[in-house]
């Protein structure tokens, strides 16, 4: 069997390390917001390169309360794209503002620049890119049409840790970024787990304030809050990764750049990297009209597959009545298509070698 990603390689590798941190957290009793959550906020953004850094509960929250921290509410519109994960759609959803699907690029699947600048009206308030599979959206771009209207860019990192644009990290170059440490991230923690980010003082202050029940004194509260905090035991985890961050983004480039060159003359489309920032391959996601035969003969053999994301946003039926008429041909196209194969920094090269021999089977019967 070869899974989608193999955690059990990688704990392997950290657990003397994790399970030390573990232990001495329960040996001090120092649940909420302890050390360890101090210490990764404060590693996190000297990475990152940004200012502050902000453990929350899940990249879902992330994404919220970045959105309520910048100060986007009821009646706004956020530009995105309907090729994503729905909690990117869902955070703007939940601040009352208004999802405005956009196109994507046929290349990179990720958000096209141009999309954004039809798309905009007068409530047109913020745009959140999604850095979608690891690779970095078009941000000298998108950045610059956000100047142009004075929208806030607020950037959906959640697959994206470690991956850059002319050595600037994904979530350093918006007002403010989410990021996610759902176990199978290429940061990922051992449950859900989350992270915000931005420059601003005041973004930041508000942020602290949201995580925590609207207080910044026990038992005085300023704002309506959320329940939303990185659980210490998570920090434990993901400090041992950060650690071997870019060892392992290497490692998932090095199997990327393995799977296309074995897969090159097949009838199908690998990845494509525009050359504008580095991807890190939070998911490695091909093109096939033998979609559905291709993942049969992969399942067949144990091996891991799956499509992100079958259904557009536009498209699910939470948000058909919100987007009665919305046409977006080219995400509509990918999805109807696109398949992705195992990576993580774990995965032999002999067994990249039996999934191509599996789907070249496949394309030849």
């Amino acid at each position: 069997m070869i899974p989608m990603v193999n955690l059990k390689a990688q704990y392997a590798e950290i657990k003397e390390e994790v399970e030390q941190g573990l232990a001495q957290t329960i040996e001090n009793c120092s649940f909420i917001l302890g050390p360890n959550v101090q210490a990764f906020e404060q590693e996190t953004a000297a990475y990152l390169g940004v200012k502050h850094a902000i453990g929350v509960a899940s990249g879902t929250d992330a994404l919220h309360l970045a959105l309520i921290a910048e100060g986007i509410g009821a009646g706004d519109e956020v530009i995105t794209t309907a090729f994503t994960f729905i909690a990117t759609a869902e955070a703007i959803k939940y601040v009352g503002a208004v999802p405005v699907f956009v196109d994507i690029d046929a290349k990179t699947f990720n958000i096209s620049p141009e999309a954004i600048v039809n798309a905009i009206t007068p409530k047109t308030k913020a745009v959140m890119p999604v850095h979608l599979f690891g690779q970095p959206a078009d941000m000298d771009s998108i950045v610059q049409i956000c100047k142009d209207h004075d929208l806030k860019l607020i950037e959906d990192c959640c697959q994206s840790f470690g991956s850059s644009i002319n050595g600037i990290q994904t979530g350093a170059l918006g007002h403010a970024a989410g990021f996610s440490f759902f176990p199978s991230k290429n940061l990922g923690a051992f449950g859900d787990g989350g992270l915000v980010v931005t420059d601003s003082d005041e973004t930041a202050a508000m942020l602290k304030q949201l995580r925590n029940h609207g207080s910044n004194v026990r038992y005085y509260h300023d704002v309506i809050g959320y329940n939303s905090r990185l659980d210490e035991m998570q920090a434990v985890i993901l400090r041992a990764k950060l650690k071997r961050i870019d060892q392992y983004n290497q490692a998932r480039r090095q199997v990327a750049r393995l799977y296309s060159e074995l897969m090159e003359g097949l009838p199908l489309t690998t990845p494509f990297e525009d050359g504008l920032g580095v991807h890190v391959y939070h998911q490695y996601t091909v093109l096939s009209d033998r979609r559905d035969d291709i993942m049969q003969a992969l399942q067949a053999q144990q091996i891991g597959c799956a499509v992100y994301y079958p259904v557009p946003l536009h498209q699910q039926n939470v948000f058909k009545q919100d987007c009665a008429g919305v046409s977006l041909p080219v995400t509509e196209a990918v999805a109807s298509r696109c398949f992705s194969l195992p990576i993580c920094p774990f995965l032999a090269a002999d067994d990249i070698r039996k999934i191509v021999g599996v789907i070249r089977d496949a394309c030849a019967a």
